[in-house]
């Protein structure tokens, strides 16, 4: 996953993913903050106004008066009982409050299809198409795909990698797509929160600090997605009840849990702390529908957390990888060099730098904490529904 990436080094505040975070020049003093796009959630615009403000379109299509200086409230998504802070729009079409992760070279058009289908919000990386034009293809298979099914699909949910070089191209074909809801990482959200506003579109940040948090709720974000320790690929480091009650504190917006949640009881636990989603990546890369390759789906199924190690060495930043899978590529994960920088991990990780053919991500993999919850190679929505019975029981058991 990217985010903002906060380690106790101070340098590391100041980077995400694959780099920097430029959130620089926005600035406020701590406490509740809330952003003009957040108090009521942004919703699809009509163009009419009327003598007491303006409009917006109803999910019958009807414009009616747009409310004014209050939060608007909608119904909790089969949730312990505290409001949801998610537009209707939305949480009227999850069975789950649940995202599926966008994650690098495992999150496709069927990943995304089926679990948008089966009720929960899909992600992917605009970057794991190859092009702009197969960007533009992959979306219009997606809304094909969606469009028509007898219970409205959840949303897709496009992940915009703020620093890659495609980003001015790729936001160009959210903006003529239409689409619902993106989050950004690796980078300032503030250039995509203006032209995806525009067209409706709820704008959530990837964040792993208080110091970020501040910064992306100052340059609009509508949401948070709060990248806790124990993430798959590039992590957090802050514990993530301490990180979502720090958050609550300063924040009344969306807050999505990412990191560690490795079934229904964690996903109702994320709930119960105050967040409105949580954000789901490591168990679904072990399903049918997924882009890994049978061997790395199966190493999950093979591994526990004790097998998760937390290294730089691919990347020049802190990333929870597999230990198996760094041993199977020929290497010794005790003889990493972890002071490498990241402009050298990416050349010598790329597979374009002569003698030096591995290729992080998808020769050596990445997991979260939440391994240990993959036991079988299975549907993605056969594993929906699995969580979805989780849920369900530890509310009935005493979330509720």
């Amino acid at each position: 996953m990217q985010s903002f990436i906060k380690a106790p080094r101070r340098q590391q505040q100041d980077h995400v993913a694959n780099g920097s975070h430029p959130l620089d020049g926005v600035e406020s003093t701590f406490g509740l903050i809330t952003s003009p796009a957040l108090s009521p959630m942004r919703e699809r615009r009509h163009p009419a106004t009327s003598a007491i403000g303006p409009m917006r379109v109803t999910n019958a299509g009807q414009a009616v008066p747009e409310p004014i200086g209050k939060t608007a409230v909608t119904r909790t998504v089969n949730a312990p009982s505290h409001r949801s802070r998610l537009p209707d729009p939305i949480a009227s079409r999850l069975r789950l409050p649940l995202i599926v992760a966008p994650m690098l070279h495992v999150s496709g058009v069927e990943l995304v299809t089926s679990v948008c289908r089966s009720g929960v919000i899909g992600a992917f990386p605009t970057a794991n198409a190859r092009s702009v034009e197969e960007l533009d293809g992959w979306l219009t298979r997606i809304e094909h795909d969606l469009a028509n099914q007898e219970r409205p699909a959840a949303p897709h949910c496009p992940n915009l990698i703020i620093r890659q070089p495609r980003y001015k191209d790729d936001l160009a074909c959210l903006v003529r797509h239409k689409v619902e809801i993106v989050t950004t990482s690796v980078g300032s959200p503030a250039t995509a929160i203006e032209p995806l506003h525009e067209i409706g579109c709820l704008v959530f940040a990837d964040i792993a600090s208080l110091h970020h948090a501040e910064k992306a709720i100052q340059a609009g974000a509508d949401g948070l997605i709060l990248l806790a320790a124990g993430a798959g690929g590039h992590t957090g480091w802050v514990n993530p009840f301490a990180f979502v009650r720090a958050v609550r504190g300063m924040f009344d917006g969306p807050v999505v849990l990412a990191g560690g949640i490795a079934d229904g009881v964690s996903l109702a636990a994320a709930r119960l702390l105050g967040c409105e989603l949580a954000c789901m990546g490591t168990s679904f890369i072990a399903t049918r529908e997924s882009m890994a390759s049978d061997a790395y789906r199966q190493m999950l199924v093979e591994s526990t957390l004790d097998d998760v190690m937390l290294t730089r060495a691919f990347s020049g930043l802190d990333a929870n990888m597999l230990r198996p899978s760094i041993v199977a590529a020929g290497l010794d994960p005790s003889k990493l060099d972890e002071s490498v920088s990241e402009a050298r991990a990416k050349l010598k990780f790329s597979g374009k730098s002569p003698g030096e053919g591995l290729r992080r991500w998808i020769e050596v993999w990445s997991a979260g904490h939440s391994v240990s919850g993959v036991r079988s190679i299975i549907g993605a929505a056969d594993l929906v529904e699995k969580i979805a019975r989780q849920y369900d029981a530890a509310l009935s058991n005493g979330f509720g």
